[in-house]
């Protein structure tokens, strides 16, 4: 009977932890769920950077550049117990090869527009048929960028008359400034991923939790798994996107604007 009793007594202890341990594995499964689906939109922003430089690159060198990356973007979330919830994402590298070589073409081209130009403004005042032909079958031979460019510059300078009412030379109006990328891809490349993951860190993570003492933050670093004989970056760092939590609840609730908010990411390199 004594035996008995102390059973019936401690019964009661285990149906009471039973009924507390499925609402905190709830949570927690919750919790880990969100932070995949920030996974998954934190690598979806880096492909997003990926696209728009391929698409800049692409534009401008009028052919395909498909082997801009060597691999795919990876994010790992996890939540530090009295910080907040960090992210580690890795960038795929760029192919700094390809990339030096449209540099280069681009620099080739302009002293090749600058020599077709020349030989339009002969052809022109040569007027003679086989010499405008000759000039077509060159075009043909060349990138056809630079036609294009050597084109629309020649039909803005036709369009517009100076002060002294005569047509306007080339000089007169001289070719735009061609896309910076050109100058720096690796920055460009990265600028473009560092505003998409920063978009992502506004826009999709109302879902995490995160409280006004905590920190949004997400480490974004480049895939040291390179080709051998790909030039390595000499920049290839580490970049730290951080949010306090109350800042991003302000964001959320309208508070201060989505400019603002941009504002208020720290960002720190190392």
């Amino acid at each position: 009977m004594i035996i008995a009793g102390t059973v019936a007594a401690a019964a009661p202890a285990p149906a009471h932890a039973q009924t507390q341990a499925p609402a905190t594995s709830r949570s927690a499964t919750e919790q880990r769920y969100q932070i995949g689906q920030m996974e998954r939109v934190l690598e979806g922003a880096v492909e997003h950077g990926v696209t728009i430089t391929r698409d800049r690159l692409q534009a401008l060198a009028q052919a395909p550049a498909d082997m801009l990356v060597s691999d795919n973007a990876h994010a790992r979330g996890f939540r530090l117990e009295g910080y907040g919830i960090f992210f580690d994402v890795v960038v795929p590298s760029f192919d700094a090869t390809l990339t030096w070589s449209l540099r280069t073409l681009d620099q080739n081209d302009l002293g090749l527009a600058s020599a077709l130009r020349t030989l339009q403004s002969y052809v022109k005042s040569a007027n003679d048929p086989s010499v405008e032909q000759a000039l077509k079958r060159l075009e043909l031979q060349v990138n056809p960028a630079v036609v294009a460019r050597t084109t629309s510059i020649d039909q803005a300078a036709a369009g517009v008359r100076n002060a002294t009412g005569s047509p306007a030379s080339v000089s007169d109006n001289p070719a735009p400034a061609g896309d910076p990328i050109l100058n720096d891809p690796d920055e460009a490349y990265r600028t473009e991923v560092s505003a998409a993951l920063k978009d992502a860190m506004l826009s999709h993570s109302s879902s995490l939790g995160i409280g006004p003492n905590e920190w949004l933050t997400v480490a974004a670093k480049g895939n040291v798994d390179r080709p051998r004989l790909a030039p390595a970056d000499s920049d290839s760092r580490t970049r730290i996107f951080r949010l306090k939590g109350s800042d991003l609840a302000d964001f959320l609730a309208g508070k201060i604007s989505r400019d603002e908010a941009l504002d208020r990411i720290e960002v720190r390199v190392f």
